[in-house]
Protein backbone atom coordinates (compact mmCIF):
# COMPACT_ATOMS: atom_id res chain seq x y z
CA UNK A 1 0.00 0.00 0.00
CA UNK A 2 1.36 3.68 -0.72
CA UNK A 3 -0.47 6.20 0.88
CA UNK A 4 0.21 10.44 0.27
CA UNK A 5 -0.53 12.83 3.35
CA UNK A 6 -1.79 16.31 2.34
CA UNK A 7 -0.37 19.29 0.91
CA UNK A 8 3.15 19.23 3.14
CA UNK A 9 2.94 22.30 6.16
CA UNK A 10 5.89 22.95 8.36
CA UNK A 11 2.85 22.58 11.31
CA UNK A 12 1.62 18.74 9.75
CA UNK A 13 4.13 15.95 10.65
CA UNK A 14 3.38 12.86 8.40
CA UNK A 15 3.29 9.79 10.30
CA UNK A 16 6.03 7.62 8.52
CA UNK A 17 4.90 3.90 9.48
CA UNK A 18 6.95 0.97 8.27
CA UNK A 19 6.25 -2.99 8.67
CA UNK A 20 9.67 -4.22 7.13
CA UNK A 21 10.46 -7.59 5.73
CA UNK A 22 13.45 -9.89 7.28
CA UNK A 23 16.10 -7.38 5.24
CA UNK A 24 15.77 -4.05 2.94
CA UNK A 25 19.63 -3.77 2.08
CA UNK A 26 20.83 -3.78 -1.18
CA UNK A 27 23.26 -6.53 -0.94
CA UNK A 28 19.89 -8.90 -0.18
CA UNK A 29 18.31 -7.38 -3.96
CA UNK A 30 21.84 -8.05 -5.38
CA UNK A 31 22.24 -11.51 -4.52
CA UNK A 32 18.53 -12.23 -5.33
CA UNK A 33 19.04 -12.61 -9.35
CA UNK A 34 22.03 -15.36 -8.95
CA UNK A 35 19.19 -17.73 -8.92
CA UNK A 36 18.41 -16.37 -12.53
CA UNK A 37 21.63 -16.85 -13.82
CA UNK A 38 21.22 -20.57 -13.05
CA UNK A 39 18.11 -21.15 -15.25
CA UNK A 40 14.42 -19.53 -15.60
CA UNK A 41 12.82 -22.41 -13.69
CA UNK A 42 14.71 -20.78 -10.37
CA UNK A 43 14.03 -17.41 -12.05
CA UNK A 44 10.25 -18.34 -11.60
CA UNK A 45 10.73 -19.68 -8.25
CA UNK A 46 12.64 -16.62 -6.85
CA UNK A 47 9.78 -14.18 -8.82
CA UNK A 48 7.16 -16.73 -6.52
CA UNK A 49 9.60 -15.49 -2.99
CA UNK A 50 9.03 -12.07 -3.95
CA UNK A 51 5.02 -11.99 -4.30
CA UNK A 52 5.15 -14.17 -1.48
CA UNK A 53 7.40 -11.66 0.42
CA UNK A 54 5.11 -9.17 -0.83
CA UNK A 55 2.20 -10.22 1.15
CA UNK A 56 3.72 -9.29 4.45
CA UNK A 57 4.77 -6.40 3.64
CA UNK A 58 1.47 -3.82 5.38
CA UNK A 59 1.68 -0.34 5.78
CA UNK A 60 4.69 1.71 4.45
CA UNK A 61 6.18 5.40 4.75
CA UNK A 62 3.74 8.37 2.98
CA UNK A 63 4.91 10.87 0.44
CA UNK A 64 3.32 13.90 0.10
CA UNK A 65 0.41 15.09 -2.14
CA UNK A 66 2.40 18.20 -4.10
CA UNK A 67 -0.05 21.16 -5.06
CA UNK A 68 -0.57 21.88 -8.51
CA UNK A 69 -1.44 25.61 -8.24
CA UNK A 70 -0.67 28.67 -6.27
CA UNK A 71 0.14 27.89 -2.85
CA UNK A 72 0.59 31.33 -1.21
CA UNK A 73 1.89 35.01 -3.10
CA UNK A 74 4.70 34.56 -1.06
CA UNK A 75 7.59 36.76 -3.27
CA UNK A 76 10.81 34.79 -4.23
CA UNK A 77 13.60 35.88 -1.34
CA UNK A 78 17.18 35.54 -1.52
CA UNK A 79 20.41 35.65 0.63
CA UNK A 80 24.09 36.78 0.06
CA UNK A 81 26.71 36.06 2.69
CA UNK A 82 25.65 39.14 4.88
CA UNK A 83 22.03 38.08 5.11
CA UNK A 84 18.66 38.35 3.25
CA UNK A 85 18.01 40.39 0.57
CA UNK A 86 15.37 43.15 0.79
CA UNK A 87 12.37 42.66 -1.66
CA UNK A 88 13.26 45.00 -4.36
CA UNK A 89 16.94 43.34 -4.35
CA UNK A 90 15.20 39.71 -4.69
CA UNK A 91 12.41 41.27 -7.27
CA UNK A 92 15.52 42.85 -9.42
CA UNK A 93 17.15 39.09 -9.34
CA UNK A 94 13.73 37.22 -10.52
CA UNK A 95 13.86 39.84 -13.24
CA UNK A 96 17.12 39.70 -14.63
CA UNK A 97 16.48 35.44 -15.21
CA UNK A 98 13.41 35.91 -16.81
CA UNK A 99 14.89 38.96 -19.13
CA UNK A 100 17.95 35.94 -19.91
CA UNK A 101 15.50 32.79 -19.73
CA UNK A 102 12.44 33.90 -20.84
CA UNK A 103 9.36 33.42 -19.13
CA UNK A 104 8.67 30.33 -17.03
CA UNK A 105 6.40 29.66 -14.49
CA UNK A 106 9.73 27.45 -13.06
CA UNK A 107 10.66 31.51 -11.73
CA UNK A 108 8.07 32.70 -9.60
CA UNK A 109 5.61 30.37 -8.91
CA UNK A 110 7.47 27.52 -8.16
CA UNK A 111 10.41 29.21 -6.89
CA UNK A 112 7.99 30.68 -4.38
CA UNK A 113 6.15 26.99 -3.91
CA UNK A 114 9.67 25.72 -3.32
CA UNK A 115 10.67 28.54 -0.77
CA UNK A 116 7.58 27.59 1.78
CA UNK A 117 8.40 23.73 2.04
CA UNK A 118 11.92 23.85 1.95
CA UNK A 119 14.17 25.42 4.90
CA UNK A 120 17.07 26.32 3.05
CA UNK A 121 17.67 29.95 1.11
CA UNK A 122 18.34 30.97 -2.37
CA UNK A 123 21.79 32.69 -2.22
CA UNK A 124 23.32 34.23 -4.31
CA UNK A 125 27.02 34.71 -5.22
CA UNK A 126 28.53 31.29 -5.20
CA UNK A 127 30.78 30.04 -7.88
CA UNK A 128 29.34 26.76 -9.23
CA UNK A 129 31.37 23.88 -11.48
CA UNK A 130 30.40 20.98 -12.98
CA UNK A 131 32.24 17.86 -13.21
CA UNK A 132 32.09 15.18 -15.17
CA UNK A 133 33.33 11.72 -14.04
CA UNK A 134 35.05 10.31 -11.06
CA UNK A 135 38.90 11.12 -11.88
CA UNK A 136 38.10 14.57 -12.71
CA UNK A 137 35.89 15.14 -9.40
CA UNK A 138 39.04 13.07 -7.34
CA UNK A 139 41.42 15.70 -8.75
CA UNK A 140 39.25 18.72 -7.57
CA UNK A 141 39.14 17.35 -4.31
CA UNK A 142 42.14 16.17 -3.92
CA UNK A 143 43.22 19.65 -4.99
CA UNK A 144 40.75 21.20 -2.45
CA UNK A 145 42.12 18.61 0.82
CA UNK A 146 45.55 20.12 -0.10
CA UNK A 147 44.76 23.64 0.35
CA UNK A 148 42.69 22.62 3.44
CA UNK A 149 43.78 25.58 6.03
CA UNK A 150 41.33 24.65 9.48
CA UNK A 151 39.06 21.48 8.73
CA UNK A 152 37.88 18.93 6.25
CA UNK A 153 34.41 17.86 6.63
CA UNK A 154 33.47 14.46 4.45
CA UNK A 155 29.93 12.46 4.73
CA UNK A 156 29.97 9.58 2.15
CA UNK A 157 27.37 6.86 1.84
CA UNK A 158 30.62 4.52 0.18
CA UNK A 159 33.92 4.52 0.97
CA UNK A 160 36.39 1.68 0.15
CA UNK A 161 39.13 0.24 0.88
CA UNK A 162 40.77 0.16 -2.58
CA UNK A 163 43.14 2.07 -4.60
CA UNK A 164 41.20 5.17 -4.52
CA UNK A 165 39.98 4.88 -0.74
CA UNK A 166 43.74 4.55 0.04
CA UNK A 167 44.35 7.86 -1.81
CA UNK A 168 41.76 9.94 0.08
CA UNK A 169 43.04 8.48 3.50
CA UNK A 170 46.54 8.81 3.40
CA UNK A 171 45.93 12.67 2.60
CA UNK A 172 43.29 13.44 5.00
CA UNK A 173 46.07 11.60 7.28
CA UNK A 174 48.38 13.94 5.82
CA UNK A 175 46.28 17.12 6.43
CA UNK A 176 45.06 15.91 10.37
CA UNK A 177 48.93 15.94 10.89
CA UNK A 178 48.95 19.71 9.56
CA UNK A 179 46.40 20.80 12.39
CA UNK A 180 43.46 20.55 10.27
CA UNK A 181 40.68 19.05 11.88
CA UNK A 182 39.27 15.96 9.98
CA UNK A 183 35.69 14.13 9.95
CA UNK A 184 34.48 11.46 8.55
CA UNK A 185 31.01 10.61 8.52
CA UNK A 186 30.14 6.65 6.57
CA UNK A 187 27.17 4.56 6.08
CA UNK A 188 27.38 1.41 7.81
CA UNK A 189 25.54 -0.21 4.92
CA UNK A 190 27.34 1.82 2.11
CA UNK A 191 30.33 0.90 3.45
CA UNK A 192 29.90 -2.36 4.77
CA UNK A 193 32.48 -4.21 2.84
CA UNK A 194 35.57 -2.12 4.14
CA UNK A 195 37.29 -3.51 7.08
CA UNK A 196 36.98 -1.91 10.02
CA UNK A 197 40.84 -1.66 9.91
CA UNK A 198 40.62 1.07 7.32
CA UNK A 199 38.60 3.26 9.86
CA UNK A 200 41.06 2.73 13.03
CA UNK A 201 44.08 3.94 10.93
CA UNK A 202 42.37 6.86 10.37
CA UNK A 203 41.55 7.19 14.10
CA UNK A 204 44.86 6.37 15.44
CA UNK A 205 46.33 9.46 13.43
CA UNK A 206 43.47 12.05 15.36
CA UNK A 207 40.44 11.78 12.49
CA UNK A 208 37.01 11.45 13.74
CA UNK A 209 35.08 8.92 12.21
CA UNK A 210 31.19 8.64 12.85
CA UNK A 211 29.38 5.29 11.52
CA UNK A 212 25.94 6.63 10.44
CA UNK A 213 23.72 3.70 11.86
CA UNK A 214 25.57 0.77 12.68
CA UNK A 215 24.30 -2.41 11.52
CA UNK A 216 23.92 -3.67 14.53
CA UNK A 217 20.31 -4.61 15.99
CA UNK A 218 21.39 -4.20 19.17
CA UNK A 219 23.12 -0.79 18.95
CA UNK A 220 20.32 0.86 20.16
CA UNK A 221 21.14 4.05 18.30
CA UNK A 222 17.99 4.18 16.40
CA UNK A 223 15.00 1.93 15.80
CA UNK A 224 15.06 2.63 11.75
CA UNK A 225 18.97 1.06 11.55
CA UNK A 226 18.50 -1.34 8.83
CA UNK A 227 16.24 1.22 6.32
CA UNK A 228 17.81 4.11 6.91
CA UNK A 229 20.34 5.24 5.24
CA UNK A 230 23.23 8.14 4.54
CA UNK A 231 23.01 8.17 0.83
CA UNK A 232 24.81 11.82 0.36
CA UNK A 233 28.39 12.53 -0.92
CA UNK A 234 28.97 15.80 0.65
CA UNK A 235 32.25 17.07 1.42
CA UNK A 236 33.25 20.51 3.16
CA UNK A 237 36.78 21.94 3.49
CA UNK A 238 37.01 25.10 5.56
CA UNK A 239 33.44 25.92 5.01
CA UNK A 240 33.91 27.90 1.86
CA UNK A 241 34.01 25.16 -0.90
CA UNK A 242 31.69 22.22 -1.01
CA UNK A 243 31.30 19.18 -3.49
CA UNK A 244 28.26 17.12 -3.86
CA UNK A 245 26.51 14.63 -6.54
CA UNK A 246 26.91 11.12 -7.08
CA UNK A 247 30.35 10.00 -6.95
CA UNK A 248 31.08 7.97 -4.05
CA UNK A 249 34.96 7.25 -2.80
CA UNK A 250 35.56 3.93 -5.16
CA UNK A 251 37.97 2.82 -7.57
CA UNK A 252 34.56 2.00 -9.82
CA UNK A 253 34.73 5.28 -11.08
CA UNK A 254 38.40 5.74 -11.58
CA UNK A 255 38.19 4.80 -15.65
CA UNK A 256 35.83 7.84 -16.44
CA UNK A 257 33.28 7.37 -19.48
CA UNK A 258 34.63 8.42 -22.40
CA UNK A 259 34.68 6.29 -25.18
CA UNK A 260 38.05 5.12 -25.09
CA UNK A 261 38.23 5.15 -21.16
CA UNK A 262 40.16 1.70 -20.02
CA UNK A 263 37.56 -0.45 -18.12
CA UNK A 264 38.15 -0.35 -14.01
CA UNK A 265 40.31 -4.09 -13.38
CA UNK A 266 38.57 -5.08 -10.51
CA UNK A 267 40.12 -6.76 -7.31
CA UNK A 268 39.45 -10.25 -8.77
CA UNK A 269 41.39 -9.67 -12.10
CA UNK A 270 37.62 -8.72 -14.22
CA UNK A 271 37.14 -5.73 -16.53
CA UNK A 272 34.31 -3.64 -15.21
CA UNK A 273 32.63 -1.23 -17.41
CA UNK A 274 33.47 2.17 -16.85
CA UNK A 275 30.72 4.35 -14.73
CA UNK A 276 29.15 7.84 -15.51
CA UNK A 277 28.46 10.12 -12.84
CA UNK A 278 28.06 14.16 -12.39
CA UNK A 279 29.54 16.33 -9.25
CA UNK A 280 29.40 19.72 -8.31
CA UNK A 281 31.89 22.50 -6.50
CA UNK A 282 30.48 24.80 -4.84
CA UNK A 283 32.13 27.62 -3.47
CA UNK A 284 30.32 30.81 -2.10
CA UNK A 285 27.90 31.33 0.98
CA UNK A 286 25.64 28.62 0.31
CA UNK A 287 28.22 26.23 1.53
CA UNK A 288 26.87 27.17 4.77
CA UNK A 289 23.85 25.81 4.29
CA UNK A 290 25.63 22.31 3.51
CA UNK A 291 27.85 22.78 6.72
CA UNK A 292 24.76 22.79 9.01
CA UNK A 293 23.31 19.36 7.05
CA UNK A 294 26.67 18.13 7.90
CA UNK A 295 26.78 19.17 11.60
CA UNK A 296 23.20 18.13 12.22
CA UNK A 297 23.30 14.80 11.21
CA UNK A 298 26.83 14.25 13.11
CA UNK A 299 24.87 15.83 15.91
CA UNK A 300 21.46 13.16 15.68
CA UNK A 301 24.12 10.15 14.94
CA UNK A 302 25.19 11.17 18.66
CA UNK A 303 29.20 11.43 17.32
CA UNK A 304 31.62 13.60 19.74
CA UNK A 305 31.28 17.16 19.74
CA UNK A 306 33.11 18.99 16.56
CA UNK A 307 34.32 21.83 18.59
CA UNK A 308 37.58 24.08 17.61
CA UNK A 309 36.22 23.92 13.83
CA UNK A 310 35.75 27.77 12.46
CA UNK A 311 33.18 26.04 10.07
CA UNK A 312 31.26 29.07 9.32
CA UNK A 313 33.51 31.89 7.99
CA UNK A 314 32.31 35.25 6.88
CA UNK A 315 32.47 34.55 2.99
CA UNK A 316 32.36 37.52 0.30
CA UNK A 317 30.19 36.46 -2.88
CA UNK A 318 32.77 34.60 -5.31
CA UNK A 319 30.79 34.50 -8.50
CA UNK A 320 26.80 34.84 -10.07
CA UNK A 321 25.28 31.73 -9.03
CA UNK A 322 22.24 31.13 -7.14
CA UNK A 323 22.17 27.90 -5.22
CA UNK A 324 19.72 26.81 -2.57
CA UNK A 325 20.93 23.45 -0.94
CA UNK A 326 18.28 20.75 0.04
CA UNK A 327 18.57 18.36 2.09
CA UNK A 328 16.25 15.27 2.65
CA UNK A 329 15.77 12.95 5.44
CA UNK A 330 13.75 9.92 6.52
CA UNK A 331 13.30 10.99 10.08
CA UNK A 332 11.93 14.44 8.88
CA UNK A 333 7.87 14.90 7.68
CA UNK A 334 8.89 14.58 4.18
CA UNK A 335 11.46 14.68 1.59
CA UNK A 336 11.91 18.06 0.57
CA UNK A 337 13.66 16.63 -2.91
CA UNK A 338 10.65 14.92 -3.61
CA UNK A 339 8.04 17.90 -3.10
CA UNK A 340 10.80 20.40 -4.63
CA UNK A 341 11.16 18.57 -8.16
CA UNK A 342 7.63 17.08 -8.37
CA UNK A 343 6.45 20.86 -7.94
CA UNK A 344 9.18 21.61 -10.79
CA UNK A 345 8.02 19.00 -12.94
CA UNK A 346 3.97 20.03 -12.57
CA UNK A 347 5.52 23.89 -13.53
CA UNK A 348 7.16 22.97 -16.12
CA UNK A 349 6.43 25.00 -19.64
CA UNK A 350 8.92 24.00 -22.61
CA UNK A 351 11.27 20.60 -21.15
CA UNK A 352 12.21 18.46 -18.46
CA UNK A 353 15.50 16.06 -19.21
CA UNK A 354 16.09 13.93 -16.43
CA UNK A 355 19.23 11.90 -15.71
CA UNK A 356 19.19 9.34 -13.64
CA UNK A 357 20.85 6.00 -12.45
CA UNK A 358 17.96 4.44 -10.49
CA UNK A 359 14.14 4.80 -11.75
CA UNK A 360 11.41 3.44 -9.81
CA UNK A 361 8.70 6.61 -9.90
CA UNK A 362 5.65 6.63 -7.76
CA UNK A 363 2.30 7.21 -8.75
CA UNK A 364 2.51 10.80 -8.50
CA UNK A 365 5.84 11.58 -9.72
CA UNK A 366 5.03 9.13 -12.71
CA UNK A 367 1.95 10.94 -13.29
CA UNK A 368 3.44 14.34 -12.88
CA UNK A 369 5.76 13.34 -15.95
CA UNK A 370 2.89 11.83 -18.32
CA UNK A 371 1.23 15.12 -17.63
CA UNK A 372 3.69 17.25 -18.53
CA UNK A 373 4.18 15.63 -21.77
CA UNK A 374 0.41 15.45 -22.61
CA UNK A 375 0.18 19.53 -22.13
CA UNK A 376 3.23 19.78 -25.37
CA UNK A 377 6.14 19.80 -22.71
CA UNK A 378 9.29 18.25 -24.02
CA UNK A 379 10.10 15.43 -21.38
CA UNK A 380 13.18 12.99 -21.42
CA UNK A 381 14.61 10.85 -19.88
CA UNK A 382 17.96 9.65 -19.51
CA UNK A 383 18.56 5.70 -17.48
CA UNK A 384 21.28 3.06 -17.37
CA UNK A 385 21.07 0.61 -20.36
CA UNK A 386 22.85 -1.46 -18.10
CA UNK A 387 23.20 -1.55 -14.24
CA UNK A 388 24.75 -2.94 -10.72
CA UNK A 389 21.14 -3.39 -9.18
CA UNK A 390 18.83 -5.76 -11.24
CA UNK A 391 15.84 -5.16 -9.13
CA UNK A 392 15.71 -1.48 -9.58
CA UNK A 393 16.58 -1.68 -13.27
CA UNK A 394 13.57 -3.88 -14.41
CA UNK A 395 10.98 -2.10 -12.03
CA UNK A 396 11.81 1.31 -13.68
CA UNK A 397 11.21 -0.28 -17.47
CA UNK A 398 8.24 -1.46 -15.59
CA UNK A 399 7.02 1.76 -16.62
CA UNK A 400 8.53 2.30 -19.90
CA UNK A 401 5.11 1.55 -21.71
CA UNK A 402 2.63 3.68 -19.67
CA UNK A 403 5.65 7.16 -20.25
CA UNK A 404 6.07 5.92 -23.91
CA UNK A 405 2.57 6.25 -24.75
CA UNK A 406 2.04 9.59 -22.68
CA UNK A 407 4.59 11.06 -25.29
CA UNK A 408 7.31 11.11 -22.60
CA UNK A 409 11.05 9.81 -24.61
CA UNK A 410 12.76 7.29 -23.04
CA UNK A 411 16.56 6.79 -23.54
CA UNK A 412 19.34 4.29 -22.13
CA UNK A 413 22.42 5.14 -21.98
CA UNK A 414 25.08 2.47 -23.73
CA UNK A 415 28.89 1.32 -22.95
CA UNK A 416 28.48 3.17 -19.63
CA UNK A 417 27.31 2.68 -16.11
CA UNK A 418 25.23 5.77 -15.71
CA UNK A 419 25.03 6.91 -12.36
CA UNK A 420 24.62 10.43 -12.61
CA UNK A 421 20.85 11.88 -10.99
CA UNK A 422 20.22 15.38 -12.49
CA UNK A 423 17.30 17.83 -13.59
CA UNK A 424 16.96 20.42 -15.77
CA UNK A 425 13.53 21.80 -16.45
CA UNK A 426 12.89 24.92 -18.84
CA UNK A 427 16.40 25.40 -19.50
CA UNK A 428 17.32 27.37 -16.41
CA UNK A 429 16.67 25.16 -12.94
CA UNK A 430 18.91 22.66 -12.82
CA UNK A 431 19.01 20.16 -10.13
CA UNK A 432 22.22 18.09 -9.26
CA UNK A 433 22.60 15.44 -6.07
CA UNK A 434 22.32 12.18 -4.65
CA UNK A 435 18.55 11.53 -4.96
CA UNK A 436 17.86 8.81 -7.40
CA UNK A 437 13.88 8.80 -8.85
CA UNK A 438 12.89 5.86 -6.35
CA UNK A 439 11.39 5.30 -3.50
CA UNK A 440 14.64 4.67 -0.99
CA UNK A 441 15.65 8.21 -2.11
CA UNK A 442 12.45 9.27 -1.02
CA UNK A 443 11.67 7.70 1.81
CA UNK A 444 14.55 5.89 3.39
CA UNK A 445 17.60 7.51 2.98
CA UNK A 446 19.30 11.09 3.71
CA UNK A 447 20.27 12.70 0.52
CA UNK A 448 21.88 16.27 -0.30
CA UNK A 449 21.31 18.20 -3.55
CA UNK A 450 21.60 21.66 -5.08
CA UNK A 451 19.12 23.43 -7.26
CA UNK A 452 21.26 25.73 -9.20
CA UNK A 453 18.91 28.86 -10.82
CA UNK A 454 19.69 30.76 -14.00
CA UNK A 455 20.53 29.76 -18.17
CA UNK A 456 24.52 29.90 -17.75
CA UNK A 457 24.90 26.59 -15.32
CA UNK A 458 21.71 25.31 -17.16
CA UNK A 459 23.80 25.57 -21.08
CA UNK A 460 26.74 23.44 -19.29
CA UNK A 461 24.25 20.85 -17.78
CA UNK A 462 22.44 21.03 -21.03
CA UNK A 463 25.68 19.87 -23.38
CA UNK A 464 26.50 17.10 -20.80
CA UNK A 465 23.42 15.78 -21.28
CA UNK A 466 23.56 16.23 -25.25
CA UNK A 467 26.47 14.33 -24.85
CA UNK A 468 25.00 11.61 -23.27
CA UNK A 469 21.90 11.92 -25.70
CA UNK A 470 24.73 10.29 -28.65
CA UNK A 471 26.09 7.58 -26.59
CA UNK A 472 22.78 6.44 -26.08
CA UNK A 473 19.49 4.46 -27.22
CA UNK A 474 15.91 5.80 -27.88
CA UNK A 475 13.46 3.24 -26.45
CA UNK A 476 11.08 2.79 -29.47
CA UNK A 477 7.17 1.76 -28.05
CA UNK A 478 6.42 -0.57 -31.31
CA UNK A 479 10.10 -2.43 -30.58
CA UNK A 480 9.27 -2.09 -26.59
CA UNK A 481 6.23 -4.20 -27.26
CA UNK A 482 8.11 -6.78 -28.74
CA UNK A 483 10.13 -8.01 -25.85
CA UNK A 484 10.22 -11.44 -24.36
CA UNK A 485 8.23 -12.66 -21.86
CA UNK A 486 11.14 -13.73 -20.21
CA UNK A 487 12.23 -9.75 -19.64
CA UNK A 488 8.25 -9.12 -18.72
CA UNK A 489 8.68 -11.39 -15.55
CA UNK A 490 11.65 -9.55 -14.73
CA UNK A 491 9.97 -6.58 -14.51
CA UNK A 492 6.78 -8.01 -12.75
CA UNK A 493 8.56 -9.61 -10.02
CA UNK A 494 10.89 -6.57 -9.65
CA UNK A 495 8.11 -4.06 -9.40
CA UNK A 496 6.44 -6.23 -6.13
CA UNK A 497 9.38 -4.66 -3.94
CA UNK A 498 9.58 -0.83 -6.00
CA UNK A 499 9.39 0.61 -2.64
CA UNK A 500 12.43 -1.24 -0.86
CA UNK A 501 14.51 -1.03 -3.91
Amino acid sequence: MRKRSGIPRKSIRTERQRHRPITTSRSFFRSFPHTVRRGRSNFFRAALFALLGAAFLGGCATLPEVSRGPRNSQAVRFEDGKGPLTGAQSAAIIARLKTSSGETSILDRHVALEQSFVDSPLVVGNRVTLIKDGPATYRAMFAAIRKAKDHINLETYIIEDDEIGRKFSDLLIEKQGQGVQVSVLYDSAGSINTPRAFFERLEANGIRTLEFNPINPLSGRNKSWLDHRDHRKLLIVDGRMAFLGGVNISSVYSGGSAPKAKPVISADGKNKVPWRDTHLQVEGPVVAEYQKLFLDTWEKQKGEPLAGGHYFPQIENTGKDIVRAIGSAADEPYSRIYVTLVSAINSAETSIYLTNAYFVPDPQLLAALKEAAQRGVDVRILLPGQTDFWAVFHAGRSHYTELLKAGVKVYERQGALLHAKTALIDGVWSCIGSTNLDWRSFVHNNEVDAVILGDSFARQLQAMYEDDLKESKIINLKQWRKRSVFLRMKEWSARLWEYWL
